[in-house]
């Protein structure tokens, strides 16, 4: 089974339980497998139209209501299935969304942490410093470097924590494990998107 999921700046495939990551503008293999996909990249989608014969757009096969306008196909997918839990999905940005009662109750979206890591050169070279993945977060810090993976890292975790009340927070995406490190009582899933993807093909034998 080939499961693809084309996001802003990837493809992101999953080939018989192996990872392979390809930006937008590289070529990647052939697979011999049908390819399972979502996307919220049209280009991008054409592109693997191109490239293989037998492809499937799971979109069809996805049930999931929200009063919320202009939701992201890929924060769907993460969303199904939760009755109450904040999804994190922490790439080129950072997407947070809340289910309550099995309800999607809206969400937010932030910049990712390659994002803001660039602003600060662009203000001043001497805020060209490389990012402690390592800083505490209970402590104010007392030199640059310190002082801006603290302002970064805040600036993410602070508004999750204010929402997250008593719901798990379940962390996903390349940011994701980081992030999650912040907050101990958290959990990441690297392959939360893969997981679901993989229920909406086996609850719906006619594409398997």
């Amino acid at each position: 089974m080939v499961l693809c999921d084309i996001g802003n700046s990837t493809f992101h495939f999953l080939v018989d339980g192996k990872e392979y990551k390809y930006f937008l503008n590289e070529n990647f293999p052939q697979f011999e497998q049908k390819v399972y996909f979502i996307s919220v990249n049209e280009t991008a989608t054409l592109k693997l139209k191109l490239t293989y014969d037998e492809i499937i757009d799971l979109e069809p096969y996805i049930d999931f209501e929200t009063t919320y306008k202009g939701m992201g196909l890929d924060r769907k997918v993460g969303c199904l299935d939760f009755e109450n839990a904040i999804i994190v999905d922490a790439g080129s940005a950072v997407t947070v969304d809340i289910m309550e009662n099995k309800e999607h109750k809206g969400g937010f979206i932030l910049p990712g942490l390659q994002k803001l890591q660039e602003i600060y050169p662009e203000i001043s070279s001497k805020l060209d410093c490389d990012f402690n993945v390592k800083v505490n977060l209970d402590t104010i810090p007392l030199n640059t470097q310190d002082a801006i993976a603290y302002a970064i890292l805040k600036s993410i975790i602070a508004p999750i924590e204010q929402i997250a009340t008593n719901k798990p927070v379940i962390f996903t995406g390349g940011d994701g494990e980081l992030l999650s490190s912040f907050m101990p009582k958290s959990t990441y899933r690297k392959n939360l998107l893969f997981e679901k993807m993989e229920g909406i093909i086996n609850a719906n034998n006619c594409i398997a």
